[in-house]
């Protein structure tokens, strides 16, 4: 779904106003209906063809405002699993990896391309196991992600999991560091 509009912020993406409610039907308010409550026509999440649709086209800075995290859970409540855009804001990305959301920054002119391309509502393959996509008129176009982190969405692993498999790493440290700086295990468990 193409929605290449610059800076939509949170607030926009989940509206404060509507809690943990009804998510997928509170996201993107402000764009989605009219100030008599009626639906935008114009607005492509109300279009029947992007419906479902797993891909976001998005603009530059998308998720920029504040950090809250219900603007991925209302996302992931509409179906989306991927949002391109040319720039996002870093606390909007670390909470798509937690919540198994791939952004991917590309070009500008790259994303108004397949804008172009995905204006029909045909889809668009992300495949993350190649770092490639292929848009809807068979354009391939590679991408960059972080290995940690496409290893997280492959394995469907939060930070907390990822920590969990260093767990011999994280004792030998702290074994190391107690030889270090007895005093700060004094302190901790004084306290």
């Amino acid at each position: 779904m193409p929605l290449l509009l610059p800076d939509i912020n949170t607030d926009v993406i989940a509206p404060a106003h509507a809690g943990r409610g009804d998510l997928a039907r509170s996201a993107f308010a402000p764009l989605r209906y009219l100030p008599d409550g009626s639906r935008n026509a114009a607005f492509a999440l109300n279009q029947d063809r992007f419906r479902g649709a797993p891909v976001l086209l998005a603009g530059a800075n998308f998720g920029c405002g504040s950090s809250r995290e219900t603007a991925v859970w209302s996302l992931v409540a509409l179906g989306f699993r991927c949002v391109i855009a040319p720039s996002f804001s870093d606390i909007f990305v670390g909470n798509c990896f937690q919540n198994g959301v791939l952004p991917i920054v590309l070009d500008e002119v790259t994303i108004a391309e397949l804008g172009d391309e995905a204006v029909g509502g045909d889809p668009m393959v992300v495949d993350l196991t190649e770092a490639r996509l292929t848009s809807p008129r068979g354009r391939v176009v590679p991408f960059v992600v972080d290995p940690a982190r496409r290893a997280q969405l492959l394995e469907g692993l939060d930070d907390l999991a990822l920590a969990l498999r260093r767990l011999d790493q994280v004792r030998a440290y702290e074994a190391s560091d107690r030889r270090r700086r007895p005093w700060v295990y004094e302190i901790a468990r004084a306290g």
